[in-house]
């Protein structure tokens, strides 16, 4: 029989909210966690926007949490960066997020010096050739220069459509350099790690929801975390019949308590 689970992690974008929308029934649901006494962790691989933003927009959706209650890829990479890289760190990320990296010293993406790693993050529209090629340049400075991703996600749900995301030009970098990234967001194993870690739980006592197959249910997967599948934000019919296969799909988060019942 399998552990109960006692412990959820929980993405964003896509399961609490789309755009500037409200998930019916999300806020609710968390009422109901908090009232069961059963942890969660919001878990966003959003890297373009500080935890303190992510606050704010939660609670605009009337949706209660604190800074401690997100893990980010910022965050986690900042940590790690600060153990495993030695030298300085040149920033490709998102304005907000630099202050997440404070602690770190920087370097000059349009300089000459040899840096110690190269970030990459979501920069959506200010993404351009020139600016992907700088961050190739920095790589190539140095032979141990690390190349680390804020997540691998490939693409997100905007108001106005799908849009790239972090993973295609992390993996345009991994071709030209012939280098592995380092990545600290979904779906890497250390990102859930990190994430149980935070709430001191088992893997095998924790369930993801998100709403993406890969990055979500795979990723959590392969952390031996158990995973729902939710039918909004990126959700696509064809997700039910890939190689990956969620503990369980819902509807939408608000329909949790109905099914953590029903799995007792």
């Amino acid at each position: 029989m399998a552990t109960r689970i006692r412990a959820f992690l929980i993405d964003m974008d896509g399961v609490l909210y789309e755009g500037e929308r409200a998930i019916p029934g999300a806020a609710e649901a968390l009422d109901w966690l908090r009232r069961e006494g059963l942890p969660y962790l919001f878990v966003t691989n959003t890297s373009s926007r500080p935890r303190s933003v992510l606050v704010e927009k939660l609670a605009g959706l009337g949706i209660a949490a604190e800074p401690g209650q997100i893990l980010t890829p910022p965050v986690a990479a900042a940590d790690w960066l600060a153990a495993h890289v030695d030298g300085p760190v040149a920033l490709f990320v998102a304005e907000g997020t630099v202050s997440d990296f404070a602690a770190l010293p920087f370097a000059d993406p349009q300089g000459e010096a040899p840096v110690g790693a190269v970030v990459i993050g979501d920069l959506g529209d200010d993404w351009s050739f020139a600016r992907l090629n700088r961050a190739f340049r920095c790589l190539m400075r140095s032979n141990d220069a690390r190349l680390v991703a804020l997540g691998m996600t490939r693409y997100w749900k905007a108001e106005d459509g799908l849009r790239l995301d972090t993973g295609p030009f992390v993996a345009a970098l991994e071709q030209a350099t012939g280098r592995s990234a380092v990545v600290l967001g979904k779906p890497a194993a250390p990102f859930f790690e990190t994430a149980l870690s935070v709430l001191g739980v088992g893997a095998d006592e924790t369930c993801m929801i998100g709403d993406d197959l890969k990055g979500d249910i795979g990723g959590a997967q392969g952390a031996g975390v158990r995973a729902l599948l939710v039918r909004t934000g990126k959700f696509q019919p064809s997700d039910l019949g890939q190689p990956i296969r969620p503990t369980g799909v819902i509807d939408s988060f608000a329909d949790l308590p109905t099914w953590f019942a029903a799995s007792r």
